[in-house]
């Protein structure tokens, strides 16, 4: 197993409640969210990312901002989006953004590109949703070639053409770190490939094994076009607490009331406590005592071979001081012993067989025509 596994966290500043059951203002949000980043980065805790929403119960619609503020008052641990919605945005600002992040935080910025699940910034900033596709893969596209440095001759259907244009700032220290984000489109995985650029899988329900043939698709593109092994990270919601009971307690509450809200929109039925204990035991809900999480961590990593597991910590109306008691459990205990438990795995096998070797063993995911 990779010797750089990275672990880390992310936040959509999902709104939360006072002691009195009173939603917080989106300030105190924000607020707390700096805070939560500087516990992080306290307890050895590899990257932090704050995701861009545009509705009332997400206080993160300028995650770049966020994360600026965080670069102010963190030493070591990476900063990105998570995700940025590229579609809906101008590929020229995302870069400066984050490359202006990138230079405040001494090379520590990194952002990860995607389409998002949620569609409130196409009305926002004037796009159809009729576009969603080649919003995305135009812009893809242009921030590829911003990346690659230099002066940048760029055209397509989406935004004003670009002849020999120089961009600014630069980044010290090669190309901006970046991540294209998948929700389970086959497309989107040979899109990265395509691109050369790093696949971040967000896994946020069912068996994390049923996306072991998005990893072989992701290999077999990147083989074909020559390009070397590129790390994949995944992404997936969870909690800590002292004990697998207080872990769930906790987060029953806010997890089925943000169920109920989403589920309205989109058309799920409500979910049950019997679904919830499944999705934990059995699915993508990391939820525990840190053994227990460290444990489904280390498993998912094996299966997948990931360079990178972020959980989401926060989740709905769970309040801010269990979500800092979870970050310091995550990194403190179970960042370790994940670490401990895969360095064991090695020692115990030797050499391992990569990703390639474990995705291709399931049945395959045909690549697009």
């Amino acid at each position: 197993m990779t010797p750089t596994l990275e672990l880390g966290l992310d936040t959509f500043g999902d709104v939360t409640d006072d002691a009195q059951g009173r939603p917080l203002s989106h300030g105190a949000v924000l607020r707390h969210v700096v805070a939560e980043a500087e516990l992080a980065d306290q307890v050895g805790i590899d990257f932090f990312g704050v995701g861009e929403h545009h509705r009332d119960d997400f206080a993160v619609s300028a995650p770049e901002v966020v994360l600026a503020a965080i670069a102010g008052r963190t030493r070591r641990i990476r900063l990105g989006s998570a995700v940025t919605v590229l579609g809906t945005d101008d590929p020229v600002r995302v870069y400066q953004r984050f490359a202006t992040l990138d230079g405040l935080s001494g090379g520590r910025a990194e952002v990860i590109l995607g389409r998002g699940s949620f569609t409130e910034s196409f009305p926002l900033f004037g796009h159809a949703l009729d576009d969603y596709h080649v919003l995305f893969e135009e812009k893809l596209a242009l921030f590829a070639r911003l990346r690659a440095g230099g002066a940048v001759t760029w055209r397509g259907t989406t935004r004003a053409p670009l002849v020999d244009q120089p961009v600014y700032p630069t980044v010290d220290g090669g190309p901006l770190r970046t991540w294209v984000g998948v929700g389970g489109s086959p497309e989107s995985v040979v899109r990265a490939a395509r691109h050369a650029l790093p696949l971040m899988l967000a896994v946020i329900g069912g068996n994390p094994r049923r996306f072991a043939p998005y990893v072989a698709l992701y290999h077999r593109e990147l083989d074909a076009r020559g390009v070397a092994r590129l790390p994949i990270g995944l992404h997936s919601p969870g909690h800590v607490a002292d004990t697998d009971e207080v872990a769930r307690e906790e987060l029953w509450p806010a997890y089925r009331r943000m169920h109920a809200r989403i589920g309205a929109e989109r058309g799920w039925p409500p979910i049950t406590r019997a679904a919830f204990e499944h999705e934990i035991a059995h699915g993508s809900l990391y939820v525990g005592a840190p053994e227990t999480v460290a444990r489904k961590i280390a498993a998912t990593v094996r299966a997948l071979g990931v360079a990178r597991f972020d959980m989401k910590y926060s989740a709905g109306a769970l309040a801010h001081e269990r979500m800092l008691r979870s970050i310091e459990l995550y990194g403190r205990v179970v960042v370790p012993r994940v670490r401990a438990l895969l360095a064991d795995d090695a020692a115990e096998a030797g050499p391992t067989p990569g990703a390639a070797g474990a995705a291709d063993a399931v049945a395959e995911v045909p690549t697009p025509a």
